[in-house]
């Protein structure tokens, strides 16, 4: 499998409103935006749920999925 270079699901997307929720001044509107195109992404890709790479690698190692 190719797991370690896959990209993960709407990233960008999630990656870019989480820094803007961080910026100073707060743009509330750019944010607005930027959850907008992350819902418009989630939708479109079927996504179900986050996970973040510890969280993942640690349910990899701890058991096996079904």
């Amino acid at each position: 499998m190719d797991d370690a270079q896959a990209q993960p699901v709407c990233a960008q997307e999630a990656l870019d409103l989480l820094n803007c929720v961080t910026d100073s001044p707060f743009d509330q509107e750019k944010c607005y935006r930027l959850l907008h195109s992350l819902r418009e992404c989630v939708l479109s890709k079927k996504v179900k749920k986050f996970s973040l790479a510890d969280e993942e690698r640690a349910k990899r190692s701890g058991k096996k999925s079904t």
